[in-house]
């Protein structure tokens, strides 16, 4: 495992990429940067960490014989490893938020960005990137935040986080290489949030509406108990779940 660390940077998914563009880094290059200034989410979404207190790191992964068209088991081993991680902390009532916002109860702990390295419709593979709150203490406007030592009272040591996230995401690619596709969403579909609970959604028009989450489809599209009594499918741009 080659590990780069950084005191600032725009954003360490970023950074992988750049390295991918000139040649495929080594397999499990990880970037660890105490600042973003750029950090990315979900759909453009941006990410802010208040500098030293958090886990912002981007991991390569070499997927040379992995499928495209099976690209979604990335998220779910890479979710169900950083829930793992997080469960060797104690850290309580852990829950996935479709597709891969990591919970404790109702509250977000880390956000993950997965971007694909693909060259002559191949996957070479995959930047995971992560941001972990961990000792962060004041989320201002962010009323769903919260942080492993908000949670728990607990003041972590981050290199201890970082060195069992990777340990996890190594044990769950392992599982990937394994073709254990059935385990893995097995596991992940145990874990989503509000599975088998009424819940409001909101569409791509701003219309809301409720339905029971019964899982996901195995490219990701999340399965949707509706009030018509049918079982539709979404794909990330068309469907929101409110908290």
């Amino acid at each position: 495992m080659y590990i780069i660390k950084l005191n600032a940077i725009d954003s360490t998914n970023s950074y992988l990429k750049d390295l991918s563009t000139a040649a495929i880094p080594k397999d499990y290059t990880v970037v660890v940067a105490e600042l973003q200034t750029k950090g990315r989410g979900q759909m453009g979404a941006k990410w802010n960490a208040e500098s030293g207190k958090n886990l912002t790191a981007s991991v390569f992964k070499s997927l040379p014989l992995f499928s495209v068209t099976e690209q979604f088991y990335i998220s779910m081993a890479v979710s169900l490893a950083i829930t793992k991680a997080l469960s060797s902390f104690k850290i309580p009532q852990l829950r996935i938020k479709w597709p891969n916002d990591i919970l404790s109860a109702d509250t977000k702990l880390c956000g993950i960005l997965i971007e694909n390295v693909i060259k002559n419709n191949k996957l070479q593979g995959s930047i995971i990137g992560f941001g972990l709150n961990v000792n962060q203490k004041i989320f201002k406007n962010l009323p769903q935040a919260s942080s492993m030592s908000l949670v728990t009272g607990v003041l972590y040591n981050k290199h201890e986080v970082l060195s069992e996230v990777l340990k996890q995401l190594e044990i769950h690619f392992s599982l990937l290489e394994s073709k254990k596709y059935a385990e893995i969403k097995k596991e992940y579909e145990s874990l989503l949030f509000r599975k088998n609970k009424p819940s409001t959604f909101v569409n791509s028009k701003d219309d809301s509406f409720s339905g029971i989450i019964q899982g996901v489809t195995e490219n990701g599209q999340l399965q949707v108990w509706t009030e018509d009594d049918i079982i539709k499918t979404f794909d990330l741009k068309e469907i929101k779940l409110l908290y």
